[in-house]
């Protein structure tokens, strides 16, 4: 057992423009860190939080980080165990880039390295998609499970958490654009229709079936013609200033695909080797500042690691 421990979870684009709910995957840069340390009575307490400007509960129990924890100490039979939580939050609110999820990951991750790694990453899984859903009311691991276990995620069904892990091509590489304007979860959820005709239902089962295989042949071309979202990314575009403009910005500079990360109002490309994703990021980029939008860019290989301990 450790004395003290620190890790990080990165930021995930969930969705993957196909997988609404069921596909996700990690990106290096932003993320979370969680100092975990031992400490006198019982139980799990935040002792401060960084990055936040003051927005998110000290209290453990409303806490994703902090409940992922309890969860996990419970799920080991270590309830009775002092554990003080430090949280710094290294990655935009209401980005699309799953904050809360990195929260959770990091959480259980702690947890879990103090304690020695007495479980396996996905054996923790459980306990940090209860975290996250503490934040957003609802159980589905899109961002938490890449955030976790690294890599890009398929989940069959959330309940039971029946996931995979699928292959990643040697070159993928993703830019990924966080604009400085918000989107509330709620309300990109709420422009949602609860129904789809056969035809995009089709199309879009096809193109997630491409996807798929494409990853599996590392196969470029199958996976470009099968990035194209035509059940989600239609309804949630208006909700991201000059969408179309980003996305064609992505496409002409040799982007295989373009599409929104989670709720938004993150916009990601997957493209074939970091140079490309440069120039479609740069492009994406320059697309928002000629709307006078500020934001960032991240240009990243797949993390195929997830949440890790800190040396």
């Amino acid at each position: 057992m450790n004395k003290e421990v620190r890790v990080f979870a990165p930021a995930t684009v969930a969705n993957v423009a196909v997988g609404f709910d069921i596909l996700g995957f990690a990106i290096d840069g932003p993320g979370d860190e969680v100092v975990a340390r031992l400490a006198e009575g019982s139980g799990v307490r935040i002792t401060s939080i960084s990055g936040d400007g003051g927005k998110l509960p000290l209290k453990a129990e409303k806490n994703t980080a902090g409940f992922a924890a309890i969860r996990l100490l419970e799920q080991l039979g270590k309830s009775g165990l002092g554990v003080e939580l430090e949280i710094h939050k290294k990655m935009p609110f209401g980005s699309g880039l799953g904050s809360s999820a990195a929260s959770a990951a990091a959480g259980v991750m702690a947890i879990n390295a103090l304690l020695d790694m007495p479980v396996p990453k996905m054996e923790s899984l459980h306990c940090a998609v209860l975290g996250e859903q503490i934040a957003d009311g609802a159980y589905h691991a899109d961002n938490v499970a890449p955030s976790l276990l690294g890599g890009i995620i398929f989940i069959r069904a959330n309940e039971g958490l029946d996931v995979h892990s699928l292959p990643i091509p040697d070159e993928l590489c993703a830019a990924v654009v966080y604009p400085h304007v918000s989107i509330l979860t709620k309300d990109a959820r709420d422009v949602l229709s609860p129904t789809t005709t056969l035809p995009q239902c089709i199309q879009q089962t096809g193109n997630l079936g491409g996807l798929v295989v494409g990853l599996y042949e590392s196969d470029y071309k199958l996976i470009g013609r099968s990035l194209q979202d035509v059940i989600i990314e239609p309804q949630r575009a208006q909700l991201i200033p000059g969408f179309s403009t980003v996305k064609s910005a992505a496409l002409e500079a040799g982007a295989l695909g373009c599409s929104i990360s989670g709720a938004g109002p993150s916009v990601f490309a997957l493209c074939k080797g970091r140079e490309i994703a440069q120039t479609a990021g740069a492009a994406m980029q320059q697309a928002f500042l000629t709307q006078d939008i500020p934001c960032d860019l991240f240009v990243s290989p797949i993390n195929k690691e997830g949440a890790k301990i800190l040396a």
